[in-house]
């Protein structure tokens, strides 16, 4: 079933703008003309049909798309079902677990710490939080009882190796054999769905543990990220979720991200789907484990800066802009040009993740990898495991995100894949001149 968004997308848009511009501060410097978000759709059927397809077809429950360029917004519409069994309509305002999404929400919280002079990139991040000084290296595991023997790093761990992934840390659950054998002994969560505990007890427990590798020494997916939620924590003094709400979220009008949702949003999250492993047929995620896919409505302590999120889409959309914009959003500054370039460009040298070089906190397009996928060299993106994604395009200026929530999905490459096909030839015709 496919929602028109045109109305509703104006007063999400639009009201991101005006609380960016009424709640910043009188600023004596002139401000820079960086846009905020304004509507501005266009027909886009090449866009509608995709996703139509996929939603009517049930591959996916349901869909939203957004696409932005040059600060306007020119597609922006939902497809299909927010909850499949009652036939409620996916809604353009429908809040989605964005998962790994955080990570980027996370990093640049730190780098607004960095912008104040709180650290350098360079420093060791026992100087922050000493569990992790010491570090030990894996040097062999016994598979049949989890125990392990290590040998002393050849040097300590980076912030900027956190930011890069490149610190040695794995993950629980979806990392290595090793990593989630020992992780799962030390009882370290993956952030995702475990709402109990605190941050800095788990990041105190990881800091003893051994890291997979030397640092810096490959690109190694993992829990670096929570890490950082924590290094923002010590040197702000603030909970994550609190320094967030207030330094960025506030600040971006970004209403509806949390960690755990507030009553009055709760209704507005979308049902979590998976796919029967018999059937391939689109059903309701159980609980598994640990976790329960209603996470996000629980009066959780545990503020994980890899995984924790939920959001909407312009919401984030927001805060892409915001970096497209080197770092200013409705008149308000809130990272360097500098920084966001840091961010933004190769920071792991000639290690790979993917084909893609790692910025902080961002895969980033090579001339290989964007000869494949369609989007220009020094695009930035990243997505979550449940189905959502997204992409900057500096050279097109635009802003590109696509969400769901399924997980395992069958659809998880071809979609994305697909849709950014179809954005490349949108915001093509989009930039040609207007024939009315």
């Amino acid at each position: 079933m496919k929602q028109a968004a045109s109305v509703l997308l104006l007063a999400l848009v639009l009201g991101h703008g005006a609380v960016a511009q009424t709640s910043a501060p009188a600023k004596k410097a002139k401000r820079t003309a960086a846009p905020a978000l304004v509507a501005q759709p266009r027909p886009q059927p090449g866009l509608d049909q995709l996703l139509q397809e996929y939603t009517s077809t049930e591959r996916e429950p349901g869909a939203i798309a957004l696409v932005a360029q040059n600060g306007k917004v020119i597609y922006c519409r939902a497809f299909g079902y927010a909850d499949v069994a009652a036939k409620t309509p996916l809604q353009p305002d429908a809040i989605f677990r964005i998962a790994s999404q955080t990570k980027a929400v996370a990093s640049v919280g730190l780098m607004l710490l960095y912008d104040e002079g709180k650290f350098q990139l360079d420093d060791p991040v026992s100087k922050y939080l000493p569990a992790f000084a010491h570090p030990q290296v894996l040097a062999s595991f016994n598979p049949k009882d989890s125990s392990y023997t290590t040998v002393p790093a050849r040097s300590e761990i980076t912030i900027r190796q956190l930011l890069t992934h490149t610190s040695g840390l794995g993950y629980p659950v979806i990392g290595s054999p090793e990593a989630r054998a020992i992780y799962a002994k030390a009882g370290i969560p993956s952030g995702i769905g475990t709402p109990g505990g605190l941050l800095a007890t788990s990041m105190d427990k990881l800091g003893a543990l051994p890291l997979l590798h030397q640092p810096g020494e490959r690109f190694t997916y993992g829990l670096s990220v929570d890490v950082v939620g924590r290094l923002v924590e010590v040197l702000s003094g603030q909970p994550l979720d609190a320094f967030l709400r207030r330094r960025l979220f506030e600040p971006l009008g970004m209403r509806d991200t949390y960690f755990y949702l507030p009553a009055d949003r709760q209704n507005r999250l979308a049902v979590l789907y998976t796919e029967d492993a018999q059937t391939k047929k689109t059903v309701p995620m159980p609980a598994t484990g640990n976790m329960t896919p209603d996470y996000p409505k629980a009066a959780g302590t545990y503020f994980s800066g890899g995984a924790g999120l939920s959001s909407t889409i312009d919401d984030y959309a927001v805060l892409l802009q915001m970096l497209l914009n080197e770092g200013e959003y409705g008149g308000r500054r809130l990272l360097q040009p500098a920084t966001v370039r840091l961010m933004t460009t190769n920071q792991i040298g000639a290690l790979e993740q993917g084909g893609n070089k790692f910025g902080l906190g961002f895969s980033i397009t090579t001339a290989a990898t964007a000869a494949k996928s369609g989007l220009s060299e020094g695009s930035y993106e990243w997505g979550g495991i449940f189905g959502t994604t997204y992409w900057v395009d500096p050279k097109l200026k635009v802003v590109a995100l696509l969400y769901t929530q399924k997980y395992p999905n069958t659809t998880a490459r071809d979609l994305p894949a697909k849709f950014k096909q179809q954005v490349r030839q949108a915001v093509t015709a989009a930039s040609a001149p207007s024939t009315n």
